[in-house]
């Protein structure tokens, strides 16, 4: 059997990613206790269901404490178990539930929504290490469906290398493990005739194949990456983000993850382009 739960803060697009699996053919179950993983694994397995995704959030209360526990009492029963965390930066959240009239399931008369969402970070600091990072700030619902998708049809036997680039006047990735900044390099964006396009576009890789300094910082994000991923792989690792951000995010950072991609081809990788997404 195989089981993909769902957890984060509360705004980050939890329902979003559930019904993306719903819609992969997944069984899905939204805000089911841990302390009854088990017990609804095994009904599961009674009527032939082989795909379950499961929502695991605060709204379970004290239960959430015995996640990890379950996680890996079912992983030792020979489920494969996969955790996927989402997130966002407080102001994105705080601006989400404005705009929809929504209340924080921890807020109250005395607790406001910023408060809320401090508090339920520090309640969801530990299920965060366990699972795949996504940063849904700046992604679109589309965007975040085919993320969720990627995500799960990779195998989880072996390490994923997510590339990712990202422009900084947005904002860093939180769910990025390394964070490199090209912004030092020369930028298209100043000129007119290669402004339009982006780092994917023939006229921005024939500019940077010529531009040295561009080939050496592909070369030195590789090595290093390629010097420390077999210590990453030894630790059982099912992800490794790596992100490399210039200032918007259309034209060094997208040609440079390009780059990389290719030349890990070998792995078994992921792409993302947060800023060329946020604009589909």
């Amino acid at each position: 059997m195989r089981l993909i739960l769902i957890s984060g803060l509360s705004g980050s697009g939890k329902s979003v990613a559930l019904r993306a699996l719903e819609d992969a053919g997944f069984y899905c179950v939204d805000n089911l206790p841990a302390t009854m993983l088990h017990e609804a694994m095994s009904l599961y397995a009674d009527y032939g269901y082989e795909q379950i995704a499961i929502s695991v959030d605060t709204r379970s209360g004290p239960s959430l404490g015995a996640l990890p526990a379950e996680m890996e009492k079912l992983k030792a029963q020979g489920v494969d178990v996969r955790l996927l965390f989402l997130e966002a930066t407080a102001t994105t959240l705080v601006k989400r539930f404005s705009e929809t009239r929504r209340r924080h399931p921890l807020s109250g008369a005395d607790v406001t929504v910023e408060e809320s969402i401090g508090l339920e970070q520090e309640m969801l600091a530990e299920i965060m290490e366990l699972g795949t990072r996504i940063d849904t700030s700046e992604l679109s619902a589309n965007a975040l469906r085919s993320w969720v998708r990627e995500l799960v049809d990779a195998d989880s036997s072996r390490l994923t290398l997510i590339f990712e680039s990202f422009g900084f006047k947005h904002g860093l990735p939180q769910d990025a493990d390394f964070v490199f900044d090209v912004r030092c390099l020369p930028n298209p964006y100043y000129d007119p005739q290669l402004r339009p396009f982006t780092g994917r576009d023939q006229p921005i890789i024939d500019f940077f194949q010529h531009t040295p300094a561009v080939q050496q910082m592909v070369t030195d994000i590789q090595q290093m990456v390629a010097k420390w991923l077999p210590c990453f792989s030894m630790e059982n690792r099912s992800y490794l983000t790596i992100a490399v951000g210039c200032t918007g995010g259309q034209h060094r950072s997208v040609y440079i993850i390009e780059q990389l991609s290719r030349l890990f081809a070998a792995e078994q990788v992921l792409v993302r382009h947060r800023q060329l997404y946020r604009q589909n």
